[in-house]
């Protein structure tokens, strides 16, 4: 098996990187956010890799990091998502933004991704919501506080300021990350109007 390819970008395609390992070049399928930060042909790369033999082929996907590699076995591991839909979400959201939508249960955000409607969307947020704070990364520090508005049990003045907050045309995580920090500062006991206040002070940086 095939853990890390580390070699020169040969050639970036569509939906794949060609990988020079010591004059071997390894296809290596990747989501479009992977693609667009590798760099262009000639310059080193170092891919996680995630191997699949079948009967009639051997594929290895490519990840920039050991979490993105383990969004993508996680996210399989819902009905209806195979690799192409996996990487396709992986395109469209970081790692620290699904485990942030999932929270959430922002269905909304998980349906942006190509080939993703509204059952998949709903059977990705129930069935990885207990699993997505051990795959938060960047988002691990708000995402209990995530998980409480996303399952309806938030104290009353934070969900009324989210809800203030993704009605002035925030996204959902962008607000709930803003009053999350105005808790911080103001205090649990904070009201509504200033946690509005804060957190639009908050986004305003």
């Amino acid at each position: 098996m095939i853990g890390k390819l580390k070699g020169t970008i040969d050639e970036i395609g569509e939906d794949y990187a060609l990988i020079d390992v010591h004059g071997v070049c390894y296809v290596a399928y990747c989501s479009s956010r992977t693609l667009s930060k590798l760099g262009g042909a000639g310059e080193a790369a170092v891919l996680f890799i995630e191997t699949y033999v079948r009967e009639d082929q051997l594929k290895l996907f490519g990840f920039l990091s050991g979490l993105e590699r383990e969004w993508f076995n996680l996210l399989q591991s819902v009905q209806g998502v195979g690799a192409k839909v996996a990487l396709a979400l992986l395109s469209t959201l970081s790692p620290s933004e699904l485990a942030n939508a999932i929270a959430l249960q922002d269905k909304t955000a998980i349906s942006r991704a190509p080939g993703v409607g509204p059952k998949v969307a709903l059977r990705i947020v129930t069935e990885l919501k207990n699993k997505a704070p051990a795959f938060a990364g960047d988002a691990a520090g708000t995402i209990g506080f995530k998980q409480e508005l996303g399952e309806g049990v938030a104290a009353a003045p934070v969900a009324d300021a989210v809800s203030a907050l993704v009605n002035l045309g925030y996204s959902r995580d962008h607000a709930a990350s803003a009053v999350a920090a105005a808790v911080k500062t103001a205090g649990e006991g904070a009201d509504s109007a200033k946690l509005i206040r804060l957190g639009l002070r908050e986004l305003a940086r």
